[in-house]
């Protein structure tokens, strides 16, 4: 069994990492799961949170998500993001303005379409403030 796993991210923009890793950590709607090499295939929706990457035994670079999909084999792991960013490069004063307009938006949400699009988008801005502070 290989050391690593070919670990993959994809947003709608770029391709923001391809490389073997030692282990993915990945915030999948069931739950975080873990990818290391030799791992059972699975398809798995995310939802927003922080990627982990690992390189000799700790955290290399975190990334965050805002959701997507993820596709394990044995050998590679691709992640699929609607959105994705360093953590680091999050900027916490747009994240809490962006927050407070959204919410504005979902209380004077006319239509349940635009009430549940602010939920998802308030969804999203929450878990980046909290990948702030993990």
């Amino acid at each position: 069994m290989a050391d690593k796993v070919d670990f993959e991210l994809v947003s709608p923009e770029r391709l923001l990492l391809s490389r073997a890793v030692e282990m993915v950590v990945v915030p999948g709607s069931e739950g975080y799961f873990g990818v290391l090499p030799g791992h059972a295939p699975l398809v798995s929706t995310l939802n927003p949170g922080v990627i982990d990457v690992y390189e000799n035994g700790a955290i290399d670079e975190r990334i965050f998500v805002g959701g997507g999909f993820a596709e394990v084999t044995p050998e590679r792991c691709t992640v699929l993001a609607d959105e994705a960013m360093p953590v680091k490069d999050i900027d916490r004063g747009k994240v809490e303005a962006d927050l407070k307009r959204l919410r504005e938006d979902a209380a004077e949400a006319k239509t349940d379409a635009e009430r549940l699009s602010a939920e998802a988008a308030i969804a999203v801005a929450e878990a980046k403030l909290a990948a702030l502070t993990a």
